[in-house]
């Protein structure tokens, strides 16, 4: 029964690939002349406005040949964003409604809650010189990762690496690396518990 549950996904996710392969295929096309990762975050703006399961079965069949990596049984919920072709998303992860997700390495089996934004780094933006606009500085773009079995609460901001069976509490603000098995929360995110204990930090 199982494997027939998965070749049927298969089949599913094959169709919607199919489906979509014109975007894809004017993707690839619009390429040729627009460079960067601009044109990747338009089309990522446009797939991101069909709703419900079909919605995300038509993201999934276009990021999984425009992206590094994405796996087919990905579910990438409605208004979700992507801005950088480098991202690479692992197998049976769920990523909810209005996420941000910038340059970045998520894990398998992870949930991500909707409105998360995940920063492409700390240093985005330079800011150190006053006589040039914030917006003229520049900065830099740097791969964040996050772990395998991990849980990111609704409108968390995370700018640093997560670890491996992590649970990231909803609003937390993460700018400093977190460890495996660790239960962080806050604004800076400072790690509260572990799951693989029964004491809290007070």
């Amino acid at each position: 029964m199982h494997a027939l549950k998965n070749t049927l996904k298969t089949i599913i996710f094959c169709v919607f690939a199919v489906l979509i392969s014109p975007v894809t295929l004017l993707y690839y096309v619009f390429s040729i002349v627009f460079k960067g990762d601009a044109l990747f975050a338009s089309f990522s703006q446009f797939l991101s406005l069909s709703p419900g399961k079909v919605g995300s079965l038509f993201r999934t069949g276009f990021y999984r040949f425009t992206m590094n990596y994405c796996h087919p049984n990905v579910v990438i919920g409605f208004g979700t964003l992507f801005s950088q072709r480098s991202t690479r998303i692992h197998q049976n992860t769920y990523i909810g409604p209005q996420c941000n997700i910038g340059k970045c390495t998520i894990g398998s089996d992870t949930l991500i809650g909707s409105g998360v934004h995940i920063m492409s780094g700390k240093g985005q933006h330079n800011f150190n010189d006053l006589s040039v606009p914030i917006k003229d500085q520049g900065g830099t773009f740097e791969q964040v990762n996050i772990g395998d079995d991990c849980w990111l609460g609704n409108c968390a901001l995370i700018m640093a690496n997560i670890g491996n069976h992590c649970v990231v509490a909803a609003g937390s603000v993460v700018i400093n690396d977190v460890p495996d098995y660790a239960i962080v929360a806050g604004n800076p995110a400072k790690v509260i518990g572990t799951r693989n204990s029964d004491n809290i930090a007070t």
